[in-house]
Formats: structure tokens, C-alpha cells, sequence
């Protein structure tokens, strides 16, 4: 959004905390020229915090550090800021960048002030001190237009949607510009709307000048990192990359007996389309067509990244088949490696046990553990990808949803072996018909069940998990 303070214009972008979207943290970042590091006054800093704020000081970004919500009863300001102070120094942060500015709020009162004993009554010290300690753009006056593209979005009226910040000169509407791509090759193209933000929203303007973040519209050949510029004097800015996707999953049609009953959209050609169109606006996922069939190999960060993907598809109506979450490897030297997380884990104590165990058994090696003395232990572990595939929901039943987990690419290491995909087997219905209460209380000692009373049900559907290791066929 954008916001005009004293007659300064602040843009502000909102970074998304998990590392699973890493790619777009990245993006986002590169388009500020600082940071304020939002810390809860009784959490203290989580493991996405440490994920965002490290790539914030790669970046040599001015940080200001706001400490929200004092007001709560078990609020420890000092020991948090002690903490964040811990942080910055662990993530080897030189001497001007622990210099950070500190601000203590209550964001549902709206008051920020500098220290815990100093009356507020609204934000202006915040605003103020983003225009004391953010630097203002940094611009050459006398050269050409220059844009680096930090992220794409999709329109169905104008196309293409190519956002960043403006680095250099000023555009117009209908401006005849050039794209310059990877490849160093320069394409002509025109602007046919021009968009910046105001408040939350976007609003079409004429002009747009160094330090706006514009939205430029007729540009349908763009990739993350192209410079837009004049076509006089095309010059290319230093690119930015999008983190490779780590994980893949196969998409189709529904071939069950059922299909056509939960969704409106039920074909393949609907579907591929609808993927092609979210691969043109979020590009930390890709879409293939898989050889051979009907199918669509999707790629992303993470198994969380996709499965927002299958939500917003289910939401919008369509009915799809999808398959297992399958890691992407690499050959590194004649060496199979694999991607390698750095996964955090924030639980109480008496979960401890069930954890460290899980964790091990899934090829896990714990790096540290702090222990605050509040209740609750922080853990930190490496772990291939694959090891994490249908562990989140695990975790919320061994912690009973009181648990914090999160992870982080970071990198890729030679196989560590095989791991036990499933202890357990599958509750298998033997014919079709509807669900009745009185069967399924007699099935629940037997594992846990995925349908409830009313459910239409096929032959060879699975309906729930059978507690023992093999599978079980019931009525």
C-alpha cells in the first residue's frame, strides 16, 4: 500500500513470513529500502522471524525494530528486545545495522512510543521515524527510465501485469519502452496502463517517478528480473532470482465413481488453464504438461505452498485428482542430493519426547534447543524435504495444536537414507451406499476415520486410517 506523511509518500510492502513463499520475501524486499521488524511482546522472535530478517540484512536494509503488544499480561519488552538484539548478532549483523532503532506498541490502540514509560496517543513516532531512519530512494537524475521487475500478475481485460519499483527517470502511458531478459536480448513493447498504489488499492496515473512501485500493463514476454527502460538507451539492472522449486505434484481430471458431484469445474482443459493463469500470477510454482496423459506436473516451494493451490482451486469450484507430494532431486558431481530444510520447532516441554522421536525417525539431526524456563522449549533441526511430507498435521495432534513449526530451504545434501513413508494402514470400503452413524461407531476403535455419517462412499475408497500396519475392508 502507499500512504502520504507530512507530504512524504511511504510505500509499504508486506512481507510473507513463511519460507515456503521465500522467493517472494526476496522479491518484496528488493523493492524497500528498509525494514521494521514487527515482534510480539511475549512470543519474542519466531523462526520465520529469523528466515525474513536474514535476508533483510543480506540486503543491507536500515531495520527498525517494533515491539507490539505490551499490553498483555505476560508482556516481556526487555527480554524480547534482549533476544531480537541475540538474533541480529546471530545472523552476523555488522556494528551499524545493530544500531537499530526500537519502538514499543500497542497496534489494536493505535500508539507507538520509544520507550515503555513514555504516554502515547497514536503512531506518528512511527511514521516520523520511518522518514528519519529509511533512506529515500536513491536515484541518478540524468539517466533514462529504468524498472527492474519484482513480481507479475495476471489480468484478464489488460494481460500480463508487470510490477517493481522505478529505479531511475520517470514513465508515462503509452510510453514506447524495452524489456531487457535474461538472455541480454531487448524487446520493444508499449505501455498500455499505467497503475501505482494509493491506500490499499491501485489507481491508474499518468506519470509515475523514481521510488514508486508502478504497475505497467502490455507486456506479455516478462520474467522475474527483466529491466524495463527506455528503448534509446537500454541498459540492465543486476537480477534477481526465484528460489527453484523443491517439491512436485501431479494434477488431473477426477477419475472417481463420484466425480462430477463436489465441483463444477471438472475438466482436464479447465484445469490446465486455471493452473497456466496462477503460474502467470504467483511464479514460485511452474506447470508442465506430464508426458503421456492428461496429467499436469506442478512445482513449487514447498507441500504448504501446495496446498494453498488445491484450496483456492477447491474453493472456486473445480474438481481435480492429485497425487503424492514427491521431492525434486538433483545430480550434483554423480551424487543424487537432496533439498534439506531447516526446520524450528517451538512446543511445551512435556512434547518434547514425542518430537525429537518423530523427528529422528524421519532422518532429522537437532542443531540446538533453548529452553527459556517459560514452559516451552525452541528446537532446531535439519531435515531432508521429504521427511516433512505429512508430518505438519502429525505435529498438531502430538502437541494438541499448541505446537509452531517452520521451516526454510537450506540446501541440498547427498540421500540420508530411506524413510518409513506410513506405520500404519488403510480403512478400505468393500461395496458403495451411504455411511451410516450405526457402522461408523463400530469402526472407530479400529483407526481414524475421514468421512462422517451421510458420506457417499465407493468400493476401494479409503475411509480412514486402520491403526495396525496392514489394510482392513469394511462395511
Amino acid at each position: 500500500c502507499a500512504m502520504t506523511y507530512n507530504g512524504v509518500k511511504i510505500n509499504i510492502v508486506d512481507t510473507p513470513g513463511h519460507a515456503d513463499f521465500g522467493g517472494e520475501v526476496e522479491r518484496a524486499l528488493t523493492m524497500v529500502d528498509g525494514a521494521i521488524l514487527l515482534v510480539d511482546a511475549a512470543e519474542g522472535p519466531l523462526p520465520q522471524t529469523r528466515f525474513v530478517l536474514k535476508k533483510a540484512l543480506e540486503l543491507n536494509l536500515r531495520i527498525i525494530v517494533l515491539i507490539n503488544k505490551i499490553d498483555r499480561k505476560d508482556a516481556r519488552p526487555q527480554h524480547v528486545l534482549n533476544e531480537v538484539f541475540d538474533l541480529f548478532c546471530d545472523l552476523d549483523a555488522h556494528e551499524e545495522q545493530l544500531e537499530f532503532p526500537v519502538l514499543y506498541a500497542v497496534g489494536r490502540a493505535g500508539i507507538a512510543s520509544r520507550s515503555l514509560t513514555e504516554p502515547s496517543t497514536d503512531l506518528t513516532l512511527l511514521f516520523q521515524t520511518i522518514i528519519d531512519e529509511i533512506p529515500p530512494p536513491m536515484h541518478d537524475p540524468g539517466r533514462p527510465f529504468q524498472m527492474r521487475v519484482a513480481d507479475l500478475d495476471y489480468s484478464d481485460y489488460l494481460g500480463r501485469l508487470a510490477i517493481g519499483r522505478i529505479h531511475h527517470g520517470q514513465v508515462h502511458c503509452n510510453d514506447r519502452l524495452a524489456c531487457i531478459g535474461s538472455d541480454g536480448a531487448v524487446n520493444p513493447l508499449n505501455v498500455t496502463k499505467l497503475e501505482s498504489y494509493q491506500g490499499v488499492g491501485l489507481t491508474a496515473v499518468a506519470l509515475a517517478e523514481p521510488g514508486d512501485i508502478a504497475i505497467l500493463a502490455g507486456i506479455e514476454d516478462v520474467a522475474i528480473g527483466d529491466t524495463i527502460c527506455t528503448r534509446e538507451a537500454p541498459q540492465a539492472l543486476s537480477r534477481i532470482t526465484v528460489d527453484e522449486p523443491t517439491v512436485a505434484m501431479r494434477f488431473m481430471a477426477s477419475t472417481s465413481p463420484l466425480a462430477g458431484k463436489e465441483g463444477k469445474h471438472v475438466q482436464a482443459n479447465k484445469i490446465r488453464s486455471w493452473l497456466h493463469k496462477e503460474a502467470a500470477r504467483n511464479v514460485a510454482i511452474q506447470v508442465e504438461d506430464a508426458p503421456g496423459s492428461d496429467a499436469f506436473i506442478v512445482k513449487g516451494r514447498g507441500e504448504f505452498q501446495m496446498a494453498i493451490v488445491i484450496e483456492r482451486m477447491r474453493r472456486e469450484g473445480y474438481e481435480l485428482t492429485v497425487g503424492r507430494p514427491e521431492v525434486i532431486y538433483k545430480t550434483k558431481d554423480g551424487v543424487q542430493t537432496e533439498p534439506i530444510e531447516h526446520l524450528c520447532i517451538d512446543c511445551a516441554e512435556e512434547f518434547l519426547g514425542i518430537v525429537t522421536e518423530k523427528i529422528a525417525r524421519r532422518k532429522g539431526r537437532m542443531l540446538n534447543m533453548a529452553n527459556h524456563h517459560t514452559g516451552r522449549v525452541r528446537m532446531e533441526f535439519s531435515i531432508p524435504t521429504r521427511g516433512l511430507i505429512g508430518y505438519r498435521s502429525e505435529f498438531l495432534t502430538d502437541t494438541r495444536g499448541t505446537g509452531i513449526m517452520h521451516s526454510y530451504l537450506a540446501g541440498y545434501e547427498p540421500l540420508r537414507g530411506e524413510i518409513t513413508a506410513r506405520v500404519t494402514g488403510s480403512l478400505v470400503a468393500d461395496r458403495s451406499g451411504l455411511a451410516v452413524a450405526y457402522a461408523l461407531a463400530h469402526l472407530e476403535p479400529r483407526g481414524t476415520l475421514f468421512i462422517v455419517p451421510g458420506d457417499r462412499v465407493y468400493e476401494g475408497m479409503i475411509v480412514g486410517e486402520h491403526n495396525r500396519d496392514s489394510d482392513l475392508n469394511v462395511n
